[in-house]
């Protein structure tokens, strides 16, 4: 892949991917960071693609207005936990202190940020809540899974193996927890039926409750917990 620009105020970062088995040069917008990629066939030259991205010029920078802008996370940013926003803000001891409004956290080590010690910190608090709420799912069903891992996945919220192996994104600890929930209960519902299938969702409706509520909160403001740079 090469990196280019398209010029103007600012001017837009473009990634160009090659492709044998692209037949024309295609344009492609991330819906999570903004990221544009040009596709293009082996044989294109790369001045085709950045003149195709001059002439959609007008919709990339509509379409780049709309997305929410990323949000480097230090000292005095606002970062949701819980659904909830809390002030990042300096604190003393050891440890990340999670409060009502606030996460205080420790001054920083060699001079570095306090992001890195966030993002482990948020890592940890997703795995104790996705841990709790898959085993409590797991008995009800009557079922259990091998394994949890967490990652920082950008094209699905959970995902259930077929030997039970539960994956989730720790980005959940910034929904509210009933969405962190539904998640569980949705990838849970994996372990008696790997599909989606009438009989899938109600398993997760007998685990969970309704749960168009959680589901259209992660289909309209999901993509907005990937803001966040830790």
């Amino acid at each position: 892949m090469a990196d280019h620009h398209l010029p103007g105020d600012p001017p837009v970062p473009l990634t160009l991917r090659r492709s044998a088995r692209a037949r024309r040069i295609s344009l492609r917008i991330s819906g999570l960071d903004g990221r544009v990629t040009l596709t293009l066939p082996a044989r294109v030259p790369e001045r085709e693609a950045l003149a195709f991205a001059q002439e959609k010029e007008d919709w990339i920078r509509g379409h780049l207005a709309r997305h929410p802008d990323p949000i480097e996370v230090g000292y005095g940013s606002l970062l949701p936990i819980d659904g909830q926003p809390r002030r990042v803000v300096a604190g003393t001891g050891r440890r990340l202190l999670l409060q009502p409004g606030q996460l205080a956290v420790p001054g920083a080590v060699n001079g570095a940020g306090p992001g890195r010690r966030i993002q482990r910190y948020l890592q940890e608090l997703a795995r104790d809540r996705l841990a709790a709420a898959s085993d409590q799912y797991a008995a009800a069903l009557g079922r259990s899974y091998c394994r949890i891992s967490l990652r920082d996945t950008r094209s699905r919220w959970g995902s259930c193996s077929s030997d039970g192996a539960l994956m989730y994104s720790w980005r959940l600890i910034l929904a509210p927890p009933e969405v962190l929930r539904y998640v569980a209960a949705h990838e849970v519902a994996h372990l008696a039926e790997m599909n989606y299938s009438p009989a899938f969702w109600a398993i997760v409706r007998e685990l969970y409750g309704p749960y168009d509520g959680a589901r259209g909160w992660l289909r309209s403001e999901g993509n907005h917990l990937h803001r966040y740079r830790f």
